[in-house]
């Protein structure tokens, strides 16, 4: 081997234990900006991938590399970067235990004996699959409609796409609210899984709502009702149950649905579904994580036109933490131990305010995970998260 190629490989393989290190960090490191924390959402979920990478990484450090403090200095980045994966993976067993465990204690002993039978059978069998997150989560054709204008406020064309089953039939009704700080994204964010339940048995209705700063609370609110509307009155069109409706949301999306199913005028629900949402807004503005990579006051008053010390009462009636005062739908709680944009201590306060108002609610806590984790459809979160949520969906529609 040329002296060229020796210098080639060794530079190649120095730069692979960089890599797998530096990306392994993320699991465990805070992000401070924007573009780190797209790195600390994403390298939990693929930390299998990672694991592998720095497996390889570490052979070829031990095989190539000559020079014995380069190579002792190679392979201990990529001892580090495949311990981390390794504590990752190794506390996955436990952490499917505890969320069993919260389903039990949330839902009862015997909560999946109320599933149809024909239901439970084509939920995912395993909480984790380490083949599903090399190859991917099986999803097969549905019938996908997209554009459906349900409103217009003020001159703002507001559509949904709905995902339907592929036989003509009758579905519950899943109402999916995308997050984005109330500013930005679309309802065709995080199809797979709309896609995903479609094929279980559901009509998803995948919804939009005009966007903060141009549009401040309570426009966002009020498009969620406008959708809701809309979703009842073309229920058959749809092929809807809406006697068997539930709302989800992701984020600002999970605060909009909190919000919009615990209004003491709010049409009848079977259950919401909060991802990583927002609960009380003037204790997110009073606490905000650091370090605070999207600045979370900015964003609050975007959202709501000024400081808590301003709009107190706006901050309050925004917050869904406000409407716990008596028994409302049943409630699913799922945040990630390590998220920096909405921390998971502001969820589990909200857990213990549903229990003291009668309402059955469950709280899961991953954790590793980083806000939005679930953008990584078959990473390790969204398929834990994935598990106990279909379960959650059946039994509130079934029981």
């Amino acid at each position: 081997m040329t002296g060229i190629w020796k210098v080639f490989l060794l530079t190649l393989v120095l730069l692979l234990s960089g890599i797998g290190l530096f990306l392994s960090a993320w699991i465990v490191l805070p992000a401070p900006t924007m573009f780190l924390l797209t790195l600390a959402v994403g390298a939990p979920e693929v930390c299998p991938w990672l694991l592998g990478f720095n497996a390889i990484a570490f052979l070829l450090s031990w095989l190539w590399i000559y020079r014995p403090r380069l190579k002792y200095l190679a392979c201990l980045a990529s001892f580090l970067g495949l311990l981390i994966c390794g504590l990752e993976l190794a506390a996955i067993p436990q952490t499917q235990m505890k969320m069993s465990d919260a389903m039990v204690l949330g839902l009862g002993v015997n909560y999946l004996d109320k599933i149809p039978v024909e239901i439970r059978t084509e939920m995912r069998s395993h909480p984790f699959s380490l083949t599903d997150s090399f190859v991917g989560i099986h999803r097969n054709r549905t019938r996908h409609q997209t554009g459906i204008r349900f409103a217009n406020p003020n001159g703002v064309p507001l559509s949904m796409e709905v995902y339907q089953p592929l036989k003509v039939g009758k579905y519950p009704a899943l109402v999916v609210i995308y997050g984005g700080a109330w500013q930005r994204g679309n309802p065709s964010v995080n199809f797979e899984f709309n896609q995903y339940m479609a094929l279980r048995g559901y009509t998803v209705f995948a919804i939009n709502y005009r966007h903060a700063p141009q549009h401040r609370f309570p426009a966002q609110l009020e498009d969620v009702r406008a959708a809701l509307d809309f979703i009842r009155i073309h229920a058959v069109e749809y092929e809807a149950d809406v006697e068997k409706m539930v709302l989800l949301g992701r984020s600002s999306g999970a605060h909009l649905a909190m919000l919009a199913a615990y209004q003491p005028d709010a049409l009848p629900l079977r259950a919401v579904i909060n991802y990583y949402g927002p609960v009380n807004l003037t204790e997110g503005y009073n606490d905000p994580p650091s370090p605070d990579p999207i600045n979370i006051r900015r964003v609050l008053e975007a959202f709501l036109g000024g400081t808590p010390q301003e709009i107190p009462q706006k901050y309050e009636i925004a917050s869904p933490s406000h409407y716990v005062t008596r028994p409302l739908p049943p409630t699913l709680l799922v945040y990630g131990a390590r998220d920096r944009i909405v921390q998971s201590k502001f969820g589990r306060r909200m857990y213990q305010r549903l229990l003291k108002s009668n309402t059955t609610t469950v709280y899961l806590e991953i954790p590793w995970a980083e806000h939005a984790f679930d953008a990584v459809f078959n990473g390790v979160s969204n398929q834990l998260a994935l598990y106990y949520t279909e379960r959650f969906l059946a039994w509130a529609l079934y029981r």
